[in-house]
């Protein structure tokens, strides 16, 4: 099991940069692969990006090509992900979410992947 902590959010400008941290606890946080998703005001959540255990493979979805990027620090039980050019429509709440463990790695895009989750950290980008 493992429990998550998302932080780095806040209101920014336009075009601004963020870098959101999810710190994981326990000694096995290497082990799980690791999937950002954001829910945005009256939407429903969405994937944006995730990054295999080693952090050897990562995957975006479309919203997250070009701007962001998904990495992690297994030393520090810490993934990352870095925004640049935000706009005031990914504004949302950023979580982060661990899958259990498994043989294989694919781009795990979606919630029914994951299995444990952090409480969110909003961003809101003003115009």
């Amino acid at each position: 099991q493992v429990h998550l902590v998302e932080s780095g959010g806040g209101l920014v400008q336009a075009g601004d940069s963020l870098r959101l941290s999810c710190a994981g606890s326990g000694r096995t946080f290497g082990s799980y692969a690791i999937g950002w998703f954001r829910q945005g005001p009256g939407k429903e959540r969405e994937f944006v990006a995730t990054i295999s255990w080693s952090g050897g493979s990562t995957y975006y979805g479309d919203i997250a090509k070009g701007r962001f990027t998904i990495s992690r620090d297994n030393d520090l039980n810490t993934a990352f992900l870095q925004m640049n050019s935000l706009q005031p429509g990914d504004t949302a709440v950023y979580y982060c979410a661990a899958r259990v463990p498994s043989g294989s790695w694919s781009p795990f895009n979606t919630e029914a992947n994951y299995a444990y989750w952090g409480q969110g950290t909003q961003v809101t980008v003003a115009s």
